[in-house]
């Protein structure tokens, strides 16, 4: 995710602030206050102590409660987003991209990151399904269980934002 991004509160994020009908989590709920189209995901990172921002913002956004508006400028300004939608800050990247050697480059990082975080014989069965995933779609399938096992360990917690964007780059 660039971090130069920025996104604004939408009509159901206004309302989320006012009456708090959603289910937002406590860190959820302040990062939602927080995105006011001014500030980028940088400067959210500073604000906000939230050790999975990417994944907080990603999920802002699918649930409606925020949206991309631009990218801030070298002049401190923001460029707004044209007519055409960008991706989700959570897609990836499209399946026919990924090679072969990538495919495994990716079930290695996470299967050797459920390990280094989790520990050897932890989430053995998702480190069995991650092996044996055919191609990035099947991979992909085990993304969000790899990700809540990585933010689920102390030190995995802490460097879960980054091993997510190495992770996105390759699949």
């Amino acid at each position: 995710m660039t971090t130069t991004a920025v996104f604004a509160k939408t009509e159901l994020g206004r309302e989320e602030v006012t009456t708090r009908s959603g289910k937002l989590t406590p860190r959820q709920r302040r990062l939602l206050i927080f995105v006011d189209g001014k500030h980028t995901v940088s400067d959210l990172r500073d604000l906000v102590a939230a050790d999975d921002l990417s994944h907080s913002l990603g999920m802002l956004e699918e649930e409606g409660y925020i949206e991309l508006i631009g990218f801030k400028n070298d002049s401190g300004g923001i460029d707004q987003i044209g007519e055409t939608p960008l991706p989700s800050i959570t897609a990836f990247r499209p399946a026919s991209e990924v090679t072969a050697k990538q495919l495994d480059m990716a079930k290695h990082f996470m299967i050797n990151t459920i390990k280094t975080f989790c520990g050897g014989f932890a989430h053995v069965s998702l480190q069995s399904d991650i092996f044996q995933a055919a191609d990035a779609e099947a991979l992909r399938a085990h993304f969000d269980l790899w990700y809540r096992a990585i933010v689920d360990s102390r030190e995995g917690k802490r460097r879960s934002e980054e091993l997510r964007e190495d992770l996105l780059k390759v699949i």
